[in-house]
């Protein structure tokens, strides 16, 4: 990819720079792009930003079930490739999207406000009205994800559930015109974005389907050493998206988790209390674990950044938060994957690999 055009800073910093934004092709990491690029335009108005627009593996495999394609990075690898190459200056992602641990020399610099992590029901429209629970029995649900499927054949065992994948617009397209699938099952977050929020026939309370970790917010990722884009980005951080995020990823790193296992949370950060569920579950849901843990995240910004400046949690720099109380957070995350790998979450988590990659 040419670099024609774009300057490089000069003593005035970013000043004269046209900042490259990558992102994937798909409409819905469009708008999501968009909005990033729209909000550091507002914080940066002397800037100029031009967005790059590439496909990913996720995006270019799509008979096969994303646990069963065994590649970690499969919606971030082309973008972080081009970050590497400088090809482009920061890249926006939806942060389930990213692995806990991040290739050598990134950092996520900014984690945006997160937009409703929970998950929906979209029906076909013959079953408008309805929710999961009235469905016909043996009716299809269309998902992508082991993480829904195992906890909704928990719930509705008399359901049946088949994988479906493609992006937003594809998924929505096959359960319209043809009649495969009752519903699928989609990020409300997603759905929202896309402007399609009307399309939401039933929200999933954390009782019935705990959510992704990272999901509902956007995560932008740079180069770690590119200090003055770090500093750039990091105007988006959302202190407590930022908090329950490194809790959440905190857990799925410890218990070595990801989309080839059902791994859940849900999480609460209330008067300065961070309060997180956890749980894992067998690919049918028959067998799982689920704990909850709390604790204090009520500490002020250290003064200055002093030695503190290099220093990530679960992947995140985010210099303007209470350093404390990021280390609370990932801590949390951490002690309830200990307590349920004490209960026997390891077995169960893998079981379930085995049993995916059979």
């Amino acid at each position: 990819m040419a670099m024609e055009g774009q300057q490089r800073p000069d003593k005035n910093g970013l000043k004269n720079q046209i900042i490259r934004v990558g992102t994937r092709k798909s409409q819905l990491a469009r708008i999501q792009t968009d909005s990033v690029v729209q909000m550091l335009q507002e914080h940066h108005s002397h800037l100029r930003f031009e967005i790059v627009a590439m496909s990913t593996t996720g995006d270019k495999i799509l008979d096969t079930a994303l646990s069963k394609i065994g590649e970690k990075s499969l919606f971030t690898k082309e973008l972080e490739n081009a970050l590497q190459r400088k090809e482009v200056d920061l890249v926006v992602h939806s942060l389930k999207d990213l692995p806990t641990s991040l290739p050598p020399g990134f950092t996520i610099g900014a984690v945006c406000k997160r937009e409703s992590p929970y998950d929906a029901v979209v029906f076909h429209p013959r079953h408008a009205g309805k929710t999961l629970s009235s469905l016909p029995e043996k009716s299809v649900i269309g998902t992508s994800s082991l993480r829904r499927a195992a906890q909704l054949k928990r719930m509705f065992p008399q359901l049946e559930f088949r994988d479906i994948r493609g992006n937003l617009n594809t998924r929505l397209k096959k359960l319209d015109e043809k009649e495969d699938f009752s519903a699928i099952v989609l990020a409300a977050a997603g759905l929202r974005r896309m402007g399609w929020e009307s399309r939401i026939g039933q929200i999933l309370s954390p009782t019935e389907c705990l959510y992704a970790v990272g999901q509902g917010a956007l995560a932008v990722e740079v180069r770690a050493r590119d200090q003055e884009i770090l500093d750039m980005v990091s105007v988006l951080h959302d202190g407590e998206t930022v908090l329950r995020c490194i809790a959440e990823r905190a857990f799925m790193k410890h218990l070595e988790g990801g989309c080839s296992v059902p791994v859940a949370v849900t999480t609460l950060l209330k008067d300065f209390q961070l309060y997180m569920t956890g749980a894992v579950y067998s690919l049918d849901g028959s067998d799982s674990l689920r704990e909850t843990m709390q604790t204090s995240v009520n500490f002020s910004q250290e003064n200055g950044d002093g030695p503190n400046d290099d220093i990530q949690h679960v992947g995140i720099t985010a210099k303007n938060i209470p350093h404390l109380a990021q280390e609370a957070a990932e801590k949390l995350g951490i002690e309830l994957a200990g307590l349920l790998l004490s209960r026997g979450a390891g077995h169960i988590l893998s079981v379930a690999r085995q049993l995916n990659d059979a």
